[in-house]
């Protein structure tokens, strides 16, 4: 009963995930936009939270959730009037949106199946597989490593943000 419980949950969540990211995108309006964004974050520390990763759960909460959406609102709040809306898009740039977002689909669904066929192979070479392996992989710093990429992304995002205000101050 409670994998039932489980499946519900992340379905429920993953469901709140799928919802909000698309308001997000969608919305007129910023100040709203980054409040879905914000939902957004809180889901995916749900997700965290689901899979026994407390601490990557909290960091999420405090880092993205609250950190650095403070900072997307402040430099929102910087750069453009809250109730301001922006004007509709074209026909030309919503179809050429699609198109993009389609092959962006397509791109990363092949992406997934190679990932998951090459990792399925893997597994039937070497059923024994290690948890302090996994975690490795994902937090270390070697080759075919992600925490390198992970941390520059999030300092490129504070320099994106820093920029923002520094815009917003020239005014």
């Amino acid at each position: 009963m409670e994998q039932v419980g489980s499946i519900v949950m992340y379905l429920i969540i993953a469901l709140a995930i799928i919802v909000f990211s698309v308001m997000a995108v969608t919305e007129r309006r910023i100040l709203r936009a980054a409040t879905y964004l914000l939902f957004t974050l809180f889901a995916a520390a749900g997700i965290y939270f689901m899979l026994d990763y407390q601490f990557l759960g909290a960091v999420q909460i405090a880092v993205y959730a609250g950190g650095i959406m403070v900072l997307f609102v402040f430099a929102i709040l910087l750069t453009h009037k809250p109730g301001e809306k922006t004007a509709l898009l074209s026909s030309k740039k919503k179809a050429l949106g699609a198109i993009a977002a389609l092959l962006c689909a397509v791109v990363s669904g092949v992406a997934v199946f190679t990932q998951l066929s090459f990792a399925t192979a893997r597994l039937g070479e070497n059923p024994g597989v290690d948890m302090s392996a996994i975690g490795e992989t994902l937090m270390g710093t070697a080759r075919s490593q992600y925490l390198l990429p992970f941390e520059a992304v999030s300092v490129l995002l504070l320099a994106c943000i820093i920029g923002g205000i520094v815009v917003a101050r020239k005014k």
